[in-house]
């Protein structure tokens, strides 16, 4: 009886806590048909929610049309193409559509180096994390989509199934025959590479020019991979130092990441794509509050209320798994509704395209503070945060 009545001081005392009634968000079973399977999830009545009306209510910045990475494990990829497309326009330039796979194929001879240099202790996945890109960039380049699309024969959509289950048989291989000559390895890493994805170009022609893709990168472009910072918001690590993004995309052990506490997480984002910046992100996207058909990912009030939402409570999800890192994405605008902030995010996913938005969707702020694990942005939009490390 004790037990009973303190439980529902405690509820009460929540409640008091959280400002919001106790059902405010109600759980329901849905039948679900995709790829022409039926099935039932655990997801919320998204019927009473307030949120904006369409993409055209929000504060956007310069982006280009929203693209789908199809079958593929690349969005760490497409998100952070699309941030640098955006920064072209960002920074007075004609936006351009940028080559996805031209670094694609750059991160899988990485990837492949380093499982042997580790004798198959590395991470082989299809993921990576924002921060390759700029790795690739400094090394190789960048060039245009119609210089490189990764597209063989006739194909007009990306599929790597095939590529990733030859390469993963190959590695397979190669560990169980002790095999572990990094120039033989490599060369037959091209030729699978090759194979599907079509051989990158070494020198390309702008405006009747030839030039290698890292002329194109400096003297064209002129975007300089320096120039843009990674962060975090993790306990388990020392705040306000760098330090390692500790999961299995980060597979190179990064340790450039700039962690911050969840109020200086958050407001760096808040105010970067207020004052003219979009951003990078990455993190969870695996939530009964996200929903593609609805366009929408908030925190339901029986997952966790907005208002406590804190550090502990994204460390606690992290560290028994709930919030994984299995999607990178672009913020590209924002709108105040109420008591929340809307950000309009660019994503390449399928379940993106599922709604009305065709490419996007509208995260709230309570889903950005609790799922969001570390993005990317230029060092001047975060110039006074960077000043207390």
């Amino acid at each position: 009886m004790r037990r009973f009545v303190l439980s529902n001081i405690m509820i009460g005392f929540f409640i008091l806590l959280s400002g919001h009634s106790f059902a405010q968000d109600k759980a329901i079973y849905q039948e679900k048909d995709q790829d022409g399977k039926s099935r039932t999830i655990f997801t919320m009545d998204f019927s009473n929610l307030e949120k904006p009306k369409s993409a055209d209510e929000f504060v956007k910045w310069t982006h280009l049309p929203p693209i789908t990475q199809d079958k593929t494990g690349t969005c760490w990829c497409f998100a952070t193409i699309s941030f640098l497309e955006s920064e072209l326009a960002r920074q007075g330039k004609t936006p351009v559509k940028l080559s996805e796979m031209y670094l694609v194929y750059w991160e899988y001879i990485e990837k492949v180096r380093r499982f042997v240099q580790e004798q198959g202790k590395s991470h082989f996945g299809e993921g990576s994390e924002h921060n390759a890109v700029l790795r690739h960039m400094k090394k190789h380049g960048l060039v245009r989509a119609s210089d490189y699309s990764g597209l063989i024969a006739d194909s007009t959509k990306h599929d790597h199934s095939k590529l990733f289950k030859e390469l993963r048989n190959y590695l397979d291989y190669i560990e169980a025959n002790n095999i572990w000559d990094e120039n033989q390895v490599l060369s037959n890493t091209t030729m699978i590479l090759n194979k599907y994805l079509g051989t990158p170009p070494e020198k390309i022609l702008v405006d009747g020019n030839e030039m290698t893709p890292f002329q194109y990168l400096n003297d064209v472009l002129q975007l300089h991979p320096d120039d843009y910072v990674c962060f975090m918001s993790l306990m388990y690590a020392p705040f306000f130092k760098q330090g390692e993004y500790t999961v299995p995309d980060n597979w190179w052990h990064s340790a450039d990441y700039y962690n911050v506490p969840l109020n200086e997480f958050y407001q760096a984002i808040a105010d970067a794509v207020k004052n003219g910046y979009t951003v990078a992100l990455g993190g969870d996207t695996s939530e009964v509050g996200k929903n593609g058909d609805e366009d929408v990912a908030i925190i339901p009030s029986f997952d966790i209320p907005a208002k406590l939402i804190d550090q502990s409570a994204r460390e606690f999800r992290f560290k028994n798994k709930t919030s994984t890192d299995d999607h990178a994405i672009h913020l590209v605008g924002y709108k105040k509704l109420g008591s929340h902030t809307w950000f309009l995010i660019k994503d390449s996913g399928s379940s993106a395209h599922r709604g009305q938005l065709k490419g996007y969707y509208m995260y709230r702020d309570d889903y950005v503070k609790l799922k969001m694990l570390n993005f990317m942005v230029h060092q001047n939009a975060v110039s006074k945060l960077l000043n207390k490390f």
